[in-house]
């Protein structure tokens, strides 16, 4: 039996765990190691990596890829892309989500892993049509939540729908690490039957079960599974990746995995996760086990945001009380899996719902949402929310993206000479005034003490 790895720690377990703030030059130093390591592949770009580079660390997204791409030359570059949300927080028009395709694949992506927060199978297909047309592997991965909705039936039928849109591969993305061994393994098979397409899973160690879940996938036919080197592995990253390499080579697994660059990757790593200690960036709260989350359900990367919003607020106290409302406002809105963006929707409304008092107060998001702008809610949205929201108004019953006229050239005629490419002009679309401060720190004159018009930051000063 044959198992592959896709590797995390440029993404997902730093996303997960120091909400996605380690600079390029923290880990450049090590990416041939990682390039020799044996992975399937390397997840180092998209979530939440492009609003940090722009927002927090003062790099360019696509530069960061190109760089990576460099030094990576035998093992594929993976990206998490949120379909028709692309990285950003709305819907973006088809011409965007084909542009920003073209180029991610340009600029050095290999596998695309492509997702809707709602299994909306609709805001998937032109993203998935680019990603192939462009010569990638397009993977949709299926948003894994319980509810009384979603039920091994619906996956199954969902796999096979996947499979005939033409991806190349199929993801189980369990984003809050909520999937039991038993309910992996069911569902592996039934996706196995469904569908001839190599299957990867996805799972987080919030709740202590990633390590069990994984070795039942696998069991069950799993083609490749998402692991962390294991100083940034645990919590609410994914499982280590030396120690399923190690259980799974005993049980007679060939996974392909250089054990000595495994222990080179995680010595390089093991100082720079010691500064995050150090320095508070990386909380114990995402450290540890939290079986709770099997109620609440809350991903990795929106437990470590909502940590950090609640401090920002000097409202850590409400942190209970926040998970325990999480649920409840799932409920209300038809069950979304909590994944981005519908984890942030549910999650800010949630906290401003122990803060403020249940639905005193309406994100614009929540709007949206009700709206139909996020595509079709699982199962039936709370009636009596819905109308003192929306009134009279009728939810969009259409793919939402169909509405919005071409957003590109619009976009670069607006941006003019402050875009130098047309990546820039995709950064602007995406996070326009978190780039318009970009772009004026990146060109303006280098200042004394600045290299190539930056301030050399240190990881603790991250």
């Amino acid at each position: 039996m044959k198992v592959q790895f896709t590797e995390t720690v440029l993404r997902d377990a730093g996303q997960s765990l120091i909400a996605t703030r380690m600079p390029y030059s923290a880990f450049e130093p090590i990416l041939p190691a990682l390039d020799k390591a044996g992975y399937y592949s390397l997840e180092c770009w998209g979530g939440a990596t492009f609003d940090t580079c722009l927002r927090f660390l003062g790099e360019d997204p696509w530069e960061r890829l190109r760089e990576i791409k460099k030094r990576v030359t035998k093992t594929k570059l993976q990206m998490l892309l949120r379909g028709q949300n692309l990285l950003g927080y709305k819907h973006y028009p088809d011409d965007v989500v084909r542009k920003f395709v073209e180029l991610s694949v340009k600029n050095g992506v290999d596998v695309i892993r492509i997702f809707d927060a709602l299994n909306d199978l609709r805001n998937l297909e032109v993203a998935v049509k680019e990603t192939i047309r462009h010569g990638a592997e397009a993977q949709v991965a299926v948003s894994y939540t319980t509810s009384p909705v979603h039920t091994l039936e619906n996956y199954a039928a969902l796999a096979r729908r996947i499979e005939e849109m033409g991806a190349s591969s199929i993801c189980i993305k369990d984003m809050a690490g909520i999937m039991s061994p038993r309910e992996c393994a069911e569902l592996v098979k039934a996706i196995k039957a469904s569908s001839r397409l190599r299957l990867h899973l996805h799972t987080h160690a919030t709740t202590g079960l990633a390590f069990m879940t994984y070795l039942k996938g696998v069991e069950a036919g799993a083609d490749v599974i998402d692991t962390a080197i294991s100083c940034f592995s645990g919590g609410a990253s994914q499982p280590a990746t030396e120690t399923l390499v190690y259980a799974l080579s005993q049980l007679g697994c060939e996974t392909g995995v250089d054990t000595a660059a495994l222990k080179e990757i995680n010595d390089f790593f093991r100082p720079i996760q010691q500064s995050y200690v150090q320095s508070g960036q990386l909380d114990p709260k995402v450290m540890g086990t939290d079986a709770d989350a099997l109620g609440y359900q809350v991903p990795g990367g929106m437990l470590s945001n909502l940590i950090s919003q609640l401090k920002a607020a000097n409202a850590m106290d409400q942190f209970p009380l926040v998970l325990e409302e999480t649920p409840r406002v799932r409920k209300d809105l038809g069950y979304p899996p909590l994944v981005t963006p519908t984890s942030q929707i549910v999650g800010a409304q949630a906290a401003v719902n122990v803060l403020t008092g249940r639905y005193k107060n309406i994100s614009n998001e929540v709007r949206a949402y009700l709206r139909g702008e996020y595509g079709a809610p699982p199962g039936p949205v709370d009636p009596e929310l819905v109308r003192s929201v929306l009134g009279d108004e009728r939810p969009c019953e259409g793919r939402y993206a169909e509405a919005l006229p071409d957003g590109f050239e619009a976009a670069k005629r607006e941006i003019g000479a402050r875009a130098k490419s047309d990546e820039d002009v995709l950064s602007y679309i995406l996070f326009p005034q978190v780039y318009e401060k970009f772009a004026a720190r990146r060109d303006a004159p280098p200042c004394e003490g600045e290299r190539d018009g930056w301030v050399s930051y240190t990881i603790e000063q991250i």
